[in-house]
């Protein structure tokens, strides 16, 4: 296990349940940071990929299912969690630094601005 970097877990989930999981490896680790990532989330664990320059899954999504984009279809993605990388994990490449995306999800705390997701219209 790498404790010098972290897993940011996460999934865009579409109104019929259908989900699809992404994950980010960062460079630091901090006991606190999923809990200072929770506390900025609206309704516990959704936010806005674009506000915070993460990767949507959406188009994954979409093809995952075999559809484009649908009524069923939103803005939100949901924080998973946050965790230590394994043996499994160390492959993927360090996508940034932790403390910067604490950073960032601190300054979009609980004022998501879902006009930033292409699916705001949908």
């Amino acid at each position: 296990m790498d404790c010098n970097t972290s897993i940011f877990g996460y999934m865009y989930r579409d109104g019929g349940n259908f989900k699809t999981v992404g994950r980010l490896r960062l460079s630091g680790y901090d006991a606190g940071a999923e809990a200072t990532m929770r506390s900025c989330l609206e309704w516990g664990n959704q936010f806005v990929a674009e506000q915070v320059g993460i990767p949507s899954l959406c188009r994954e999504h979409w093809e995952a299912v075999g559809e484009g984009p649908s009524e069923l279809d939103h803005a939100y993605h949901e924080f998973a969690g946050l965790s230590a990388v394994t043996d499994d994990d160390s492959a993927l490449p360090i996508w940034g630094a932790l403390e910067s995306f604490v950073a960032r999800m601190r300054a979009a705390a609980r004022q998501w601005d879902v006009r930033l997701s292409p699916n705001c219209d949908l």
